[in-house]
């Protein structure tokens, strides 16, 4: 009897308890579907026309200029601190997956059906990050030296010094996309956003645990991720924030990713 296709398990982020460990990736491995990702479209065709490049450099110019308190005073909604950033970056899909104890990894997307544009490992255990994100803010604010001429674009640096929430937290290191990584691009194709657990194949073995409401159970080697829009702002050649959008307004995790050359 042929096996029913994986799909990812839905948790909501207030009873989703992040588990995994590195055991398991050979269940995971075991599951190979077709990978039918997309070439980004950054890939295919020019930075485009010189207005356009000049759009974007006046556009810079005025982000990056102090933001002026009006003489009258505008209600304000809250404090959270998407409410509070200059909105017009580009939208963008990002993924944050690993098992409970390992790295975590994040995944930038042009859209969930697109090959990952930036692959970083992050030198924070994966359940840590994600249990920081269930109780508030996180900042996580990624550094490098910035030489001079510098021509690199910054998301290509290969390593940054990590800081979460102002505390070292050691490093960060882009890579390539392993085949695993495609994997789970491929396997969460169709997801938008939301965060849950991706599921091994009988028998991987492992311990069990308890997953917050429900009483069920959930295999020690499930990978955990979370995945929502990013709007994606170039502040200038040095730095680069990584916004996570909230479609439910105030509610829900905050998480904002800042590159900077210094």
């Amino acid at each position: 009897m042929a096996t029913p296709p994986l799909t990812p398990r839905m948790l909501t982020p207030t009873t989703m308890s992040p588990i995994g460990s590195p055991k398991s990736k050979k269940s995971l491995a075991a599951v190979r579907p077709e990978i039918t990702l997309e070439q980004p479209s950054s890939k295919n065709k020019s930075a485009g026309s010189k207005s356009t490049k000049l759009f974007r450099r006046v556009r810079s110019v005025f982000r990056s200029l102090p933001i002026m308190s009006p003489m009258c005073k505008f209600p304000v909604g809250g404090t959270r601190l998407h409410e509070n950033h200059v909105h017009g970056g580009t939208r963008v899909t990002g993924t944050l997956f690993g098992y409970r104890k390992t790295r975590v990894n994040l995944a930038v997307q042009e859209n969930p059906r697109s090959l990952p544009i930036l692959l970083l490992e992050l030198a924070i255990p994966t359940g840590k990050l994600l249990q920081d994100l269930g109780v508030g803010l996180v900042r996580i604010a990624l550094e490098c030296e910035k030489k001079p001429s510098e021509k690199t674009k910054i998301i290509d640096e290969p390593i940054w010094a990590l800081y979460c929430n102002g505390k070292k937290s050691g490093y960060g290191v882009k890579r390539q996309p392993t085949e695993e990584d495609l994997v789970v691009m491929q396997m969460l194709h169709a997801v938008s956003m939301g965060a849950g657990v991706l599921p091994v194949s009988s028998g991987g073995g492992g311990e069990t645990e308890q997953s917050g409401r429900g009483g069920g159970q959930q295999q020690e080697g499930d990978l955990t991720y979370m995945r929502a829009h990013f709007e994606r702002v170039i502040g200038s050649r040095d730095s680069e924030t990584y916004y996570m959008m909230n479609p439910d307004g105030n509610s829900g995790p905050e998480l904002s990713i800042f590159f900077v050359r210094v």
